[in-house]
């Protein structure tokens, strides 16, 4: 997917259900939803705007930067650093990090993610 150079409003931007798995939800009943804005040809790195409802859930996060939108939340990396995000903030994530995030006001980021290539069979 290659659309070519482009802008969007990110707080207004239309986006999808994506469903979490039983295993991500922590507490509450959050939901999350998003939208792919670009993508490279090989499918490695993404682009797109991801938004969570209130609750908390966990994740095993790729290779990521994202700017928050509006919201706040507190992301925990397990064994690591407890992250306060709101708006306008930057924050990097590792590939690998075991997160949970705790979202206190419904979390929209636009976010740029490095998926690492699969391992040749």
């Amino acid at each position: 997917m290659n659309r070519g150079s482009f802008v969007i409003a990110a707080a207004l931007a239309d986006l999808d259900p994506w469903p979490l798995e039983r295993w991500q939800i922590v507490a509450g009943a959050p939901q999350v939803f998003g939208t792919v804005l670009d993508e490279s040809p090989d499918g490695s790195v993404q682009r797109g705007v991801w938004e969570h409802t209130p609750g908390a859930s966990r994740d095993v996060e790729v290779d990521e930067m994202f700017i928050i939108v509006s919201g706040r939340a507190t992301i925990d990396i397990e064994g690591g650093s407890v992250l306060e995000v709101g708006p306008g903030d930057v924050g990097v994530l590792r590939a690998g990090d075991r997160t949970v995030w705790r979202v206190h006001e419904t979390l929209r980021k636009v976010y740029q993610a490095r998926h690492s290539p699969l391992a040749a069979d």
